[in-house]
This record gives structure tokens, C-alpha cells and sequence, in this order.
């Protein structure tokens, strides 16, 4: 049982595919949560376990949280950046972005992060998916997307030479790896840009 071709022209199935992606990262984050401190140390980002061949922890690096403050942070976060900016891509295009963004987190991870041991966390993805959703809303000429877009600049800049905000340490119970914001936002916005010259969608409305 599944959509027929055209089924997506129903204002309900639009509504269900455009906030898919989200509910299923948020709701796998959450159900990982539940196995608590043993389930983060077998599935967190670990230098050391990938190196010995647990390369899952590639992806589920990126699912697990330091704790309920933690999750619940970037949860909200990832249901209002998407609130603002999933318009300006199709499902199918946001799902090739978010395997995109991990993926470049983790390559600078590895090849520019040596002294990074561990990681948690849904942060450098988020930071990934605005970045990316600015780039693709540039476009459209909308004065938020500009405002947005700056935003995100101003904090990737705020966070590489004065370390993470402040307060956020505090809120998310852990250290804040500055790094995977940086990455993660290079990754969306170089991925948001080859998309917008191969596919040449429609500038949003």
C-alpha cells in the first residue's frame, strides 16, 4: 500500500511528505534516548570504535543526545528551521541535502577534527539544513531568508573565534563541538548550490 503517482497534489499528503523527514530523525532520536547512557557509548561519533570497524557510528553519531535537555534542544530547533526554510526544496531533494550534510560533518570530522574523540548530536545537521535552505530561498528575494542567511553568518563567525554562545554549553549539558556547525553549514550550502544549477527547480513563491 503506498501514494499513487499524483497522490502528492492533496494538500494533506504534501503536508505529511514535507514534514516526513523531520518527524522520522526526531523520532528515532527519541526512541534511542530511551536506552540512555548505554545506548549513546555504543552509538555516539567514536574515533577509536570506527577505527576498530564500527562504522555505523558515522550516522547514528548524529542521533544520539547527552541527555533529555539535549534532545529536546535540538528537537525544537529542527521543527522551527524547518518551519522556516522547507519550502525551498522538494522532500526528495531535503533528503539527499541531510545524507549530504552528515556526510561532510563527518569527512571534517575525520580528516581536519584529529583530536576529536567523540560527538553527539543533531546540531551540525541543523546548521547544514538552514544553511542549505537559505542558499535555495536566495532565490525567492524574501527579505527573512536574508535575514536568515546573515544570522547563520554571524554565529558560524561568532562561534570559530570566541568559542560556543553563550549559555548553550549549559542548556545541552555538554561541551559544543563549534566544528560540526561549521562543517555542517558548508556542506548544506555547497550541496543546496549543485542542486539549484543541475536540477534548476522553480524559484519558491
Amino acid at each position: 500500500m503506498g501514494l499513487r503517482q499524483g497522490d502528492l497534489s492533496h494538500p494533506q499528503n504534501r503536508l505529511l511528505a514535507a514534514w516526513l523527514l523531520p518527524g522520522v530523525i526526531i523520532g528515532i532520536a527519541a526512541v534511542l534516548a530511551v536506552y540512555g547512557d548505554s545506548g549513546r557509548e555504543w552509538l555516539r561519533f567514536d574515533r577509536a570504535a570506527i577505527m576498530s570497524g564500527e562504522y555505523w557510528r558515522f550516522v547514528s553519531g548524529h542521533l544520539v543526545h547527552l541527555g533529555l535537555s539535549h534532545l529536546m534542544l535540538n528537537a525544537a530547533g529542527f521543527l522551527l528551521i524547518w518551519f522556516l526554510i522547507s519550502a525551498h526544496f522538494d522532500p526528495r531533494l531535503w533528503l539527499v541535502i541531510t545524507v549530504s550534510v552528515i556526510i561532510g560533518i563527518d569527512l571534517g570530522f575525520w580528516f581536519l577534527e584529529p583530536d576529536l574523540q567523540w560527538y553527539v548530536g543533531l546540531s551540525g545537521l541543523l546548521h547544514g539544513l538552514l544553511a542549505a535552505g537559505v542558499v535555495g530561498g536566495i532565490r525567492s528575494g524574501r527579505v527573512d531568508v536574508w535575514v536568515l542567511g546573515a544570522a547563520l553568518i554571524g554565529k558560524l563567525a561568532y562561534e570559530q573565534m570566541l568559542g560556543p554562545l553563550p549559555g548553550s554549553e549549559e542548556s545541552s549539558g555538554g561541551a559544543v563541538i563549534v566544528a560540526a556547525h561549521a562543517y555542517g553549514a558548508l556542506a548544506g550550502a555547497i550541496m543546496a548550490a549543485v542542486i539549484m544549477i543541475r536540477v534548476r527547480t522553480p524559484p519558491p513563491i
